[in-house]
């Protein structure tokens, strides 16, 4: 049995970012939970993502851009968010080099 505990999304912020830090928080498989930790990160060169399902994105600190194969693009702070619907492609063009830009993102 699992016992039930406070947790802070602002905790256990990894120093070392050399990569993207992924955290799965929960998740069924109706849905998956996760916190982003990027500094400076953005998707390789040409490439875009292409989901199977709806995404929620959630910016809690720092700053990116997210752009759309369309030629759509949003310029995102805390506390913005958005909906990816499926099979819409999409990039991270940046994240903040300065701070860390946690996001949470719900895929469902």
């Amino acid at each position: 049995m699992n016992e039930t505990q406070i947790k802070n999304i602002f905790d256990e912020i990894p120093d070392d970012l050399a990569n993207e830090a992924f955290e799965e928080l929960v998740s069924s498989k109706e849905f998956k939970l996760e916190r982003i930790i990027s500094k400076g990160h953005s998707s390789p060169k040409g490439f875009w993502y292409d989901q199977e399902k709806n995404e929620f994105v959630l910016l809690l600190s720092g700053s990116a851009k997210i752009s759309f194969e369309n030629g759509e693009s949003f310029e995102l702070k805390p506390g913005d968010h958005l909906i990816i619907p499926p099979h819409k492609k999409h990039r991270v063009d940046w994240t903040d080099h300065e701070k860390k830009t946690i996001w949470l993102a719900l895929h469902y």
